[in-house]
């Protein structure tokens, strides 16, 4: 177990925002989670349990504790003729589950290539591209919660995924901290290559788990900044739903808003769009800017706060609401 005092979490959030917590604490397997868990001095404490930061603005040094899982592992846990079962530790780099699952030959996940985060974080947050969501793969999420200290194994029914949204980003009931999840992979993979520029970059190829890996690297680094080298945390907004009738006004002023149909009542709209429309693409404040080949990311130049992050997003935000009637909501957490 690992146990330090105001530590600066610079290298633990993808925005490079230098910002501090009182304890920081890293352990390695369940029964060390389980000591922290059971220790007064946590129980009275702040807390917060984070991946990479990927998905995180630090307003403030964080006044507490930050928590972090060492626990990785990806093995094989069962095994059908049509399909494998693997078992994948939280603290495991997502791009290397996809990486060593193209490997093997398994399909499922190959459109998730080249996101950052690790795997906990990845089944807190449902991530999604080119047609694929993670919730789409996973079979079970195995969780403490923060309170009892009970152990629970999820079923994808349990864990009630939505468009960036689990049952372990409510708000309404205990905490859990997931420590493993189980996916299932196909060993005759179904491609999902419907995705516009997906299907672009692979015309002409022949079709393999690696080369749709290798295409959506290729889409990724050519529309999304390096975070080694500009702080970022991928879309800062989610897109946003509207309904049908609101979408119908706008397109008789707006006859070129893109849409895609949710269902008969409902649509969604990239939000990436309606932030180029009022002219934020490639603006810079100070450090603070959104990135010049994608409206949807907000980045850091150098020394941003979190604060100025969020003041340019909130800007953004009333920006959106005059001209469309629409709220962006954040897709990254505010951490105060």
């Amino acid at each position: 177990m690992r146990i330090e005092q105001n530590y600066n979490l610079l290298k633990h959030n993808t925005f490079h925002i230098s910002a501090k917590t009182r304890w920081f604490m890293e352990y390695s397997n369940e029964e060390e989670l389980l000591k922290i868990l059971h220790d007064e001095y946590f129980q009275e404490c702040l807390s917060l349990h984070i991946g990479e930061g990927s998905n995180l603005l630090f307003i403030n040094d964080f006044n507490g504790i930050i928590l972090h899982s060492n626990i990785k592992g990806i093995d094989l846990v069962g095994e059908t003729a049509d399909s494998v079962y693997l078992r994948i530790g939280a603290a495991e780099h997502w791009d290397d589950v996809v990486a060593f699952a193209v490997s093997k030959g398994w399909g499922g996940i190959e459109n998730l290539s080249h996101i950052p985060g690790e795997a906990g974080a990845a089944a807190v947050q449902n991530i999604g591209a080119y047609g694929v969501e993670i919730k789409d793969v996973i079979e079970s999420v195995e969780a403490f919660n923060q309170l009892t200290f009970e152990r629970k194994t999820f079923t994808n029914e349990d864990c009630r995924y939505g468009y960036r949204h689990s049952y372990f980003k409510e708000t309404d009931h205990d905490p859990y901290i997931i420590t493993r999840m189980t996916i299932r992979l196909h060993k005759n993979p179904d491609y999902q290559l419907n995705y516009g520029n997906l299907k672009d970059q692979l015309s002409g190829k022949e079709i393999s788990l690696q080369a749709v890996r290798e295409a959506v690297i290729t889409i990724r680094k050519s529309k999304l900044p390096e975070i080694k080298e500009l702080g970022n945390a991928g879309s800062f907004f989610m897109n946003p739903f509207v309904s049908l009738e609101h979408y119908e006004r706008l397109k008789k002023q707006y006859p070129e808003m893109p849409h895609y149909a949710v269902d008969e009542k409902v649509v969604k709209i990239p939000a990436a769009w309606l932030i180029e429309q009022c002219g934020f693409k490639g603006q810079r404040e100070g450090a603070v800017g959104v990135y010049e080949k994608q409206a949807l990311i907000i980045v850091n130049h150098g020394d941003a706060t979190g604060e100025d992050i969020a003041r340019f997003a909130e800007k953004i935000q009333k920006s959106i609401l005059e001209k469309f009637h629409i709220e962006l909501t954040p897709e990254v957490r505010y951490v105060e």
